[in-house]
């Protein structure tokens, strides 16, 4: 591949490749939706000799500008959860279901990531190191009132903390393990209503 230069010969004006990791964190979304996005040509990549996909910097913000990462997509919904496999599950299964997902794996991505695109719903985990999901929940309604609705889920599934998360303005709570269908469903509701 060719690298493009300025009539003085300078590389100042290269493109700045970058990988599928980095390109879906510049446009805010998982891998899996930037790699579905360029297989349908909505966001230009290219290939090294090994396969792996390239993005410039200037393709992407072409992209941010004429449709953004949510145009034509379903609503956002933010995944804020410690455990990197569990964001995957979930955010699959949201994907496939039509919605835009973005994660956070701790309360301060999470507030950021609000702050950056405010989220159609939240879905909180209680037991998160240094910041919890109360304390976050606290913060998102100080700076948002109840604009973003949450749901809150936890391992500890127990009557008390269903109680203490409808005393505390979340709009729901689901148990973990949870089914994600029950997920799905639920976020359904909220999202509908």
């Amino acid at each position: 591949m060719a690298r493009e230069r300025s009539s003085s010969g300078s590389t100042s004006s290269e493109p700045q490749w970058l990988t599928l990791g980095e390109a879906a964190r510049y446009l805010g979304v998982a891998q899996s939706t930037i790699r579905k996005w360029s297989d349908s040509g909505r966001v230009r990549a290219f290939y090294t000799p090994g396969r792996h996909r390239r993005y410039r910097r200037d393709d992407l913000d072409s992209f941010l500008e004429s449709s953004g990462p949510t145009a034509g997509e379903g609503p956002l919904v933010l995944i804020v959860d410690d455990d990197e496999q569990v964001r995957e599950y979930v955010r699959v299964n949201l994907e496939a279901e039509g919605y835009s997902v973005r994660e956070a794996g701790n309360a301060e991505e999470g507030l950021l990531a609000v702050e950056e695109s405010q989220p159609d719903l939240v879905l909180l985990d209680v037991m998160m190191p240094q910041v919890d999901g109360w304390q976050m929940l606290q913060q998102l309604q100080e700076r948002h009132g109840e604009a973003v609705p949450v749901v809150m889920f936890s391992g500890k599934a127990d009557a008390a903390t269903a109680d203490e998360v409808a005393e505390r303005g979340a709009r729901g709570f689901i148990g973990k393990p949870f089914d994600p269908g029950q997920l799905i469903e639920k976020t359904k509701q909220l999202l509908s209503s």
